[in-house]
């Protein structure tokens, strides 16, 4: 017993201190865990929203929003990182909410949590499908001969056959072991750093002539006839959108904290690493989008090469058609966009099946004991995958019908997901110094502050994603998150209510059971 104990990772004791056993392997180096959180957080991410947030106030909010959002991002990130140092646990958003929030409230405040980071999550495996889908629709109708070529443009139906391909292929890949998920990211963090580092570098070269520097920071048009947004800092607020979307999914290395070595150290450096290598290559990327555009208008009519359906892509077509004659170049960087994507859906499905794996050993989940098995080999949660699989399907079934389905799964993704930052946050702000055990990664006197900014810039985050984004408000046209989200939580908040808190203790502690004290 005592070798065994001298052998302990650092990470491992501290989680055996905290009261769980190790179930899932300990395999993840620091660059595997950055791998994974890099990739969730993907540079090319908004590239579906570009074009919208372009359309409301021009090229310079957009450009300087970025700035704004990457600065109020670092202080949740600072906060978080602060927190992860402390506990390094799967589930980590919750489990950190429940010991933060003390003994009264910990309960509650971890259920709140769990679920919104259940529903952001797997919402956002349909959002990542969607934009691959997207991307994938591009490919194929600027290879097949463009739009004004007769390629072949993707209808509704077959839309929604790529969504579902993708999801399952995506569960399929999370059924085998770690390593492969593993192997996959790493292949994920190079494909992302050089396919950016190729569009950001060439799209501006193939561009020439490029627009003046001063038409992309200085430009400001708003254009209410298309957008029907007139007031100013409405729009500059929806432009900004694009820059809120991007920057998250740093938590993603805490997720995988039970899983890495030396995670107390390891997990503060992921999430802060990721957060700036984004906020860089996003910025570039967005930036060599809009130096290259070559006549704004053009970019949304539906008769365009596009059929006005991705802006960027249009963007990308233009710059090489105008040069070189031909699409290929085009077809080539919106494969690597779409490679970007999948990666992305991959590492989000990871995430999220192992946020209900964390949620269902909890029992917070109806069934958890389908949703907790483990694979014994593997030790991966399969039946968690494929819950989270079939949620994400559900929730794309609307693509048929409706315009609007990627602006509310991406908002209520959003919302879910960032929210649940804030339930940690907050916690960590209002409670008694002196119960906190700090890790390496510790903020002393600048906590209050730090964490009170995190707290308001998360409010307005999750604020802004439910405003409507087109007027006058239709059916095809309205954001329907806020009534999606809303029902999901009151259920929740009633469930709480008439149920669950007369057992709900927050996080099950697995040792004592494991040791036979129970």
């Amino acid at each position: 017993m005592n070798h065994q104990a001298l052998e302990m990772d650092s990470g491992e004791k501290r989680l055996n201190e905290l009261g769980y056993k190790q179930e899932l392997r300990r395999e993840m180096s620091l660059f595997k865990t950055m791998a994974i959180t890099f990739s969730c957080m993907s540079v090319f991410t908004g590239t579906p929203l570009y074009g919208q947030s372009l359309r409301y106030a021009g090229p310079a909010p957009l450009i300087w929003g970025w700035i704004v959002v990457t600065f109020f991002t670092w202080f949740v990130g600072i906060a978080m990182a602060e927190i992860c140092s402390s506990f390094p646990t799967t589930g980590s958003l919750y489990f950190w909410a429940a010991h933060l929030a003390g003994p009264m409230w910990g309960p509650f405040a971890s259920w709140c949590c769990a679920w919104l980071e259940t529903i952001g999550l797997v919402s956002a495996i349909g959002a990542q499908a969607y934009s691959a889908s997207q991307a994938l629709q591009m490919v194929i109708l600027l290879a097949t001969g463009t739009n004004k070529g007769g390629g072949y443009f993707a209808s509704r139906g077959v839309f929604l056959c790529m969504y579902i391909g993708l999801t399952i292929i995506w569960a399929v890949l999370n059924t085998f072991a770690l390593q492969v998920i593993a192997f996959l990211n790493i292949i994920s963090i190079w494909w992302q750093l050089i396919g950016g580092l190729l569009i950001i570098i060439m799209l501006p070269l193939v561009a020439q002539p490029t627009q003046t520097a001063s038409y992309v920071f200085t430009h400001f048009e708003t254009s209410p006839e298309t957008t029907g947004v007139s007031s100013i800092p409405y729009a500059v607020i929806l432009s900004v959108l694009l820059s809120n979307y991007c920057l998250y999914g740093y938590d993603a290395a805490a997720h995988l904290t039970e899983e890495t070595k030396g995670a107390d150290r390891t997990g503060p450096i992921a999430i802060l690493s990721s957060i700036g290598l984004v906020s860089v290559f996003g910025w570039a990327y967005y930036l060599a989008l809009t130096f290259s555009i070559k006549d704004l208008e053009y970019l949304y009519r539906e008769d365009n090469e596009t059929g006005g359906a991705l802006v960027p892509a249009q963007i990308i077509y233009d710059a090489f058609y105008g040069r070189f004659q031909s699409s290929t170049g085009a077809v080539l960087f919106m494969i690597i966009i779409w490679g970007s994507f999948f990666f992305c859906g991959l590492s989000v499905t990871t995430t999220a099946a192992r946020a209900v794996y964390a949620v269902s050993r909890d029992k917070c989940i109806p069934f958890s004991p389908i949703w907790r098995k483990v694979h014994p080999t593997s030790k991966v949660p399969i039946n968690a995958v494929w819950l989270c699989t079939a949620i994400t399907l559900l929730l794309g079934l609307p693509i048929l019908k409706l315009d609007v389905v990627f602006t509310a799964i991406l908002s209520v993704s959003t919302v879910g997901w960032v929210g649940s930052y804030a339930v940690p946050i907050f916690a960590r702000l209002v409670m008694a110094e002196e119960s906190f055990k700090p890790g390496p990664f510790y903020l002393g006197r600048a906590r209050r502050p730090v964490c009170f900014v995190a707290i308001l810039w998360i409010c307005y985050t999750c604020s802004i994603f439910l405003l409507p984004t087109s007027y006058p408000l239709r059916l095809r046209t309205f954001n329907y998150a806020p009534i999606a989200l809303g029902a999901a939580l009151a259920l929740v908040m009633l469930w709480w209510v008439l149920d669950a808190r007369k057992w709900y203790k927050g996080p099950v502690r697995n040792i004592d059971i494991q040791n036979g004290h129970h």
